[in-house]
């Protein structure tokens, strides 16, 4: 007579097979950046690249003695230089900062950091420790700004009820119509609003363009170890 064996009971352990571990929420992207730049400022540094490297090459082709290196050193101080102020200026906008690259020197600043920005004869950015930069990238157009009074009066004087100011002020972006005053009210008001955000908290953060005054230099020295020497 054979004895039934025992039915094994199912085990209480937990599996060991391993369970897929929650997924990381990815990184939220980083703010765009909105840019500010002068169109012609750029076109005509484009032209005058062009313009000194074909004067440069017709020296270094046919100049005779020490005009080659006399051209090719000229070259090399200019291009940088034309590149500082024309092409290399513009203004990068964000919520969270505001990084302005000039000729010589780029600036990022948190938007807790900015007290101001204004247009004057120049635009402007000041920050709550007094520090004033300019805006390269943002020329003020004296004429754009004549031209927009003028026609506020116009349309005062065809306004019967008197709505229309003659002032025109540059914080009223609806009396102006100047480009770089638009610009200007534009960065100012982003500052106000977002100024108490977690992400425009930080210090400000200033750079030398070593990519442009390394160049310069080399040029600048290199014509007057020609000039010397000659």
């Amino acid at each position: 007579m054979t004895t039934p064996e025992p039915t094994p009971e199912p085990s209480h352990e937990p599996s060991r097979e391993s369970t897929p571990a929650p997924e990381q929420p990815s990184a939220a992207p980083a703010p765009a950046d909105k840019v500010y730049r002068s169109p012609l400022g750029v076109a005509s540094g484009v032209f005058l690249v062009i313009l000194a490297a074909f004067f440069a090459g017709d020296a270094m082709v046919r100049g005779e003695g020490r005009t080659p290196w006399l051209a090719l050193a000229g070259l090399v101080l200019a291009v940088p230089l034309i590149i500082a102020f024309t092409i290399r200026p513009a203004v990068y906008a964000n919520d969270d900062r505001l990084r302005i690259r000039n000729p010589f020197r780029s600036i990022t600043l948190p938007w807790a950091t900015v007290a101001d920005v204004r247009a004057g004869y120049s635009s402007e950015v000041f920050t709550q420790e007094g520090a004033k930069y300019q805006l390269w990238a943002i020329p003020v157009s004296l004429r754009q700004r004549k031209k927009a009074a003028r026609q506020a009066a116009r349309a005062s004087q065809d306004d019967p009820h008197g709505r229309t100011s003659v002032t025109a002020d540059v914080r009223d972006s609806a009396s102006r119509i100047a480009p770089s005053d638009k610009t200007v009210a534009e960065l100012r008001e982003r500052a106000e609003l977002r100024a108490g955000t977690p992400g425009a908290q930080g210090e400000p953060q200033v750079r030398w363009a070593y990519e442009i005054v390394g160049p310069a230099l080399a040029g600048l020295l290199l014509v007057v170890i020609l000039l010397a020497t000659g």
